[in-house]
């Protein structure tokens, strides 16, 4: 069984500066100390699944800088295979401004940089990786055409497309594209902006799952914070509840739990038991600040499941 997990997504430095509350438009706060830390949804999602025990290589561009060549040293670290990293010169490195609040809420600003540069001819040259791999991870912060090019690659070599709609465009994402994909993550705010309906109960995700895989989406999990998760399995909404924690910070959270959950699928988990499985992780990610700093590695996550209460113990 194919068990390689290929990422194709952008990688960031984040600069991380927590406040009281976040600012209101012209408003300035004082804040803490800076923390300086890599991050971008491709690099955080790739992290995520090396921590949880998945084979993992990460398809992105990154700026001929110093936060360019630091941020490759520090997923080799990770273990994750760098080979289709690509330096840019003369274009800078994506970095992400964030605030976080004295509640663990984040406002976040993002510079592209080298992430915008990554093309479709990058994806096809990968495509000897993409034809051994089990599942491709992607989100929104790389160019669609990229992206798309990507899925048609995986879907042709029969991997499972996993979509992490983040941040989800101004305008709907075509047609053509949802079509090429099995699983799309999206959280509340994603999914009312794909569906046209807020999420208030449960029968109102259900209504919007269902509204989303009409969109030409295989499945749809739509992850909800503190609520938990929900999916649509033979017809019924299924709620995977979230593990009860202490909210310190959110950054990750939403990556840590796509990384798990694609490293449970690839495994052979059931999908209840994948969502399960990133959720607790994704409880674990919350309690800690920072993206990297905050994911979980397994033996982390096997301790939270051993440790949790029996309605957590999918």
């Amino acid at each position: 069984m194919k068990r390689k997990i290929v990422v194709v997504g952008s990688c960031n430095t984040d600069m991380v500066i927590p406040v009281e509350h976040l600012p209101l438009p012209g408003e300035t706060i004082i804040g803490g100390d800076l923390l300086t830390n890599q991050g971008g949804k491709g690099a955080n999602q790739a992290v995520a699944v090396a921590r949880f025990g998945g084979e993992v290589e990460l398809i992105a561009r990154v700026g001929d800088d110093g936060f360019g060549r630091q941020t490759i040293e520090s997923l080799r670290r990770e273990g994750v295979g760098t080979s289709r990293i690509r330096l840019t010169p003369g274009v800078p490195s994506g970095v992400a401004l964030i605030a976080v609040d004295a509640k663990g809420e984040n406002s976040i600003m993002v510079s592209s940089g080298a992430n915008a540069r990554l093309t479709p001819e990058d994806v096809e040259e990968a495509g000897e990786m993409l034809r051994e791999a089990d599942v491709v991870l992607m989100q929104l912060e790389t160019p669609l055409p990229t992206l798309t090019k990507a899925a048609s690659l995986a879907r042709e070599a029969g991997c499972r497309v996993v979509l992490n709609p983040a941040p989800y465009p101004p305008t709907p994402l075509p047609a053509a594209f949802l079509g090429l994909i099995d699983l799309i993550t999206p959280n509340e705010t994603e999914a009312m902006a794909m569906s046209g309906i807020s999420i208030t109960d449960e029968a109102s995700a259900l209504e919007a799952i269902r509204a989303i895989r009409a969109q030409g989406v295989k499945q749809v999990v739509i992850t909800a914070g503190g609520a938990g998760a929900y999916t649509e399995l033979d017809g019924q909404l299924l709620h995977i509840e979230a593990c009860p924690t202490h909210v310190v910070d959110t950054t990750a959270a939403g990556d840590t739990f796509c990384g798990v959950l694609c490293v449970a699928l690839s495994e052979g988990a059931s999908l209840p038991e994948a969502i399960a499985q990133a959720n607790r992780a994704a409880a674990l990610s919350v309690t800690r600040r920072g993206a990297w700093q905050s994911i979980p590695y397994r033996r982390e996550v096997e301790e939270a499941k051993a440790n949790s209460h029996p309605n957590h113990s999918l």
